[in-house]
């Protein structure tokens, strides 16, 4: 691995220092991350929900709070489809909960993998009219390129909105409403702080539009509705899917991070205890990446994830503790697949692909449900952009990661052409396509990662955020770092590299893989770390070593205690 670091001129990080009120570490991290002014800076330190936008420069919001108002009024019924990953969950819950307080009673569906394939499929919709047609049908998550499904809508006199955050390059639908910030964006929203927003967080706009317009008219409802306290699963959604945290998505998840942590609602608070979450230590956003989200994600993956949607809505006790159990044995599941899965995916990559820059892989035996977590895992650790694809009839079908400084959108939209559908976001993106097109897409899709990439990208490099001296690791800077939360996409958590450690006792090795450490830092202190997944590259005992390490709090018996977390060392330079 290469370390890379590029050094802040001084006397930017001395005029920031100053002009901000924060150490000189801290003033590094923000210029690194283009945070230049002190106005900006104390307001990306402090975001305020007042910081949210006005939800009617939305291209069609407007229109569509009209429609929902109409449809108070008049009690008419309502039809909810949500795709089945946590963004798509989130979003229903979050709509048919601030529905159902106005006294509606939506409808919800949720596609099955295995039956309707993916998004606003006519097999999902027919099994939605089942119950009888809806005077409107709301697709969440999906939609923005489902013309034809939307003309069959339309053409049965059910009215269509689609809410929608997925790219693409096609027309929008001629008829019903389509909310999607990527789809014809104007001149004046083209940086917008709502840009980025997945669709969790739209569906929080559209009930803030809801509100303003009943709220004008002295709704009752309306006026005592509290729509931060939905916060939490808008959280959930925007951390889960992997959108860039800043502006209007950093506000939401910051914010929806502490409601998360204080959530009533009893499927959350289930999931989080057989998650092993514990809300006293605080909620972040690896909570959402590696224990609920994923269990919400497994009952799509493996069964039917309106399971999941009627966990996060449900005010039964019972009902939620089986539930979270249910989900918890399907995840324990979806980890034994997705461990044999990776285990051959690794093995192909080594033997057949070793030396190419993107990679496509594909397996009669995998199942689609599971293969975006592989896509995830082979990804970080060969540095390259991956598709990993399962078995689906004459298809090949899963899903896409990317790393960062190449976007899968970009990336498809040169070599995409052989796939039969395709959408998500820069990093993450499902496809499908005929088996026969395989050898041909995969040939192209390295050469057109080669080019996007300019050069060699196997060799993986680690951008340090900044040096620090032993000395300067302290609960004070923890303190300070914490403003700098949550970590995610477009707002990295810092790596700080520790010059001159000197090891003198030999780390502890536990479960094999993984080793504590201990150092002094030079101020009569002693510094504790850990190191996952590296008791095979332990550091020497009594040499100087050069460590890059994240910093976090270790919470153990009612005590929080300051930890590094170690990303890598080398030998000291100089």
């Amino acid at each position: 691995m290469r370390w890379t670091y590029t050094p802040v001129p001084a006397a930017e990080i001395e005029v920031l220092s100053a002009g901000a009120g924060v150490s000189r570490v801290l003033a590094e991290l923000l210029l690194r991350n283009g945070h230049r002014e002190a106005e900006i800076a104390a307001k990306f330190l402090a975001p305020t929900l007042a910081g949210l936008s006005d939800p009617f420069l939305l291209r069609s919001l407007e229109a569509a709070a009209t429609r929902l108002r109409a449809a108070i009024v008049r009690r008419d019924e309502i039809v909810v489809l949500g795709d089945y990953d946590v963004d798509g969950v989130s979003s229903t819950a979050l709509l048919v909960s601030v529905l159902r307080c106005f006294g509606l009673q939506p409808r919800f569906i949720v596609p099955r993998r295995s039956e309707d394939g993916y998004g606003l499929s006519r097999s999902a919709i027919d099994r939605a009219l089942e119950g009888g047609k809806p005077a409107l049908f709301i697709a969440l998550d999906c939609g923005t390129n489902s013309h034809e499904e939307v003309a069959y809508l339309v053409a049965q006199g059910i009215e269509v909105i689609v809410i929608d955050h997925h790219r693409s390059k096609e027309r929008p639908f001629a008829q019903g409403l389509l909310i999607n910030p990527h789809v014809e964006p104007d001149d004046t929203g083209a940086d917008a702080t709502w840009r980025n927003l997945c669709t969790v967080g739209l569906v929080f706009k559209l009930a803030h539009g809801l509100l303003k317009q009943l709220r004008a008219e002295e709704h009752p409802v309306a006026l005592a509705l509290k729509l931060r306290d939905y916060l939490d699963l808008v959280a959930l959604g925007t951390v889960a899917d992997l959108v860039p945290l800043l502006g209007e998505n950093r506000i939401l998840a910051r914010h929806g991070l502490r409601i998360l942590q204080e959530t009533t609602r009893p499927g959350l608070r289930a999931l989080m205890s057989v998650a092993g979450v514990k809300p006293a230590n605080g909620i972040n956003p690896v909570d959402i990446s590696f224990r609920l989200g994923p269990r919400i994600n497994a009952s799509g993956r493996l069964a039917d994830a309106a399971l999941s949607v009627e966990l996060l809505l449900s005010n039964d006790l019972e009902f939620c503790t089986e539930t979270a159990q249910q989900l918890d044995a399907f995840n324990r599941e979806r980890q034994d697949i997705e461990r044999k899965i990776t285990e051959e995916a690794e093995r192909i990559i080594e033997t057949q692909y070793a030396d190419a820059p993107g990679i496509v892989l594909f397996s009669e035996d995998w199942h689609p449900g599971v293969v975006g977590i592989v896509a995830g895992r082979v990804s970080r650790k060969y540095n390259r952009p991956c598709i990993v694809l399962g078995n689906e009839g004459e298809l090949g079908k899963g899903s896409g990661r990317s790393i960062d400084g190449l976007s899968l959108v970009e990336i498809l939209g040169v070599c995409g052409a052989p796939l039969a559908s395709w959408g998500g976001h820069p990093m993450a993106v499902g496809v499908s396509i005929e088996k026969t097109r395989l050898d041909a897409f995969r040939a192209h899709f390295a050469e057109t990662v080669r080019i996007h990439a300019g050069g060699d990208i196997a060799q993986r490099e680690l951008g340090l955020s900044a040096w620090l001296e032993a000395g300067q690791v302290t609960e004070q800077l923890m303190t300070e770092l914490e403003a700098l939360h949550p970590f995610g996409q477009g707002n990295p958590e810092p790596v700080f590299g520790v010059s001159g450690v000197v090891l003198r006792q030999p780390p502890e090795v536990f479960k094999v893989q993984h080793f504590r450490f201990h150092f002094e830092n030079g101020r009569g202190r002693r510094l504790h770390g850990v190191a996952w997944k590296m008791a095979d590259r332990i550091p020497p005992l009594g040499v100087k070593v050069d460590l890059a390490v994240q910093l976090t709090w270790n919470h153990f018996n009612n005590r929080k205690l300051l930890q590094l977390e170690l990303v890598d060392w080398r030998p000291a330079e100089g």
